[in-house]
């Protein structure tokens, strides 16, 4: 039932806009009374996430099975490939363009983004750095990589071509700009800097 609401729903989205359309009229075209509908979903919003939550699945089943000793930007974009591989582009075409077309939408999808697969790619960073899940260093580099797929698929929407090559070279760029440097910043805590100092990472000598 709920893969049926979210086509219905997003049918009458496209026609209609987000907006303009009730869980009633939805409820109404899936011959279900709007009480049922709201045993799916909790609001009218949430059948946008159910596209976020099948992605942030994929994603971190996708994260799991790269190798150790890749790098973990690339493991990322790797991993991103593989679940965008598996979705149907027509289907995220029509999803990014209701989502941009209405503020109230656009809040609550990528608000669900950044509290599933955002938090999914920090969690993998900070597993492989050695982090704390909630350190600053991995939640800011999911941060980016989410930012970028955002835009490299809104890039695509507007001007078409390969889904995943699209996203993909996006995550490359930040991966080019970014390189190994954050691992090898990773490995050491480093200490608060008393005023007027720098600071130092732990476990490190000063040279003369």
């Amino acid at each position: 039932m709920t893969s049926e609401l979210e086509t219905i729903a997003l049918a009458l989205f496209e026609k209609r806009g987000f907006a303009a359309v009730t869980v009633e009229e939805i409820a109404n075209a899936a011959e279900i009374s709007p009480r049922t509908f709201y045993r799916y979903f909790p609001a009218k919003e949430d059948i946008l996430l159910v596209k976020v939550r099948r992605r942030s699945e994929a994603l971190r089943s996708a994260l799991a099975k790269r190798p150790l000793g890749e790098p973990p930007l690339h493991s990322v974009r790797m991993a991103v490939e593989s679940a965008l591989s598996a979705e149907d582009p027509a289907y995220v075409r029509r999803w990014v363009a209701v989502v941009a077309s209405t503020s109230s939408a656009l809040r609550a999808a990528y608000g669900g983004c950044i509290l599933l697969i955002d938090r999914i790619i920090a969690e993998f960073f900070a597993s492989r750095f050695g982090l704390q899940a909630d350190a600053l260093q991995p939640a800011m580099l999911a941060a980016a990589v989410g930012g970028v797929i955002q835009a490299a698929q809104n890039r695509w929407l507007f001007t078409g071509g390969d889904l995943v090559a699209t996203v993909s070279e996006g995550i490359g760029v930040l991966e080019e700009a970014v390189g190994t440097g954050f691992q090898a910043k990773s490995r050491g805590k480093v200490t608060r800097p008393a005023p007027g100092r720098s600071a130092k990472r732990v476990g490190t000598k000063r040279r003369h």
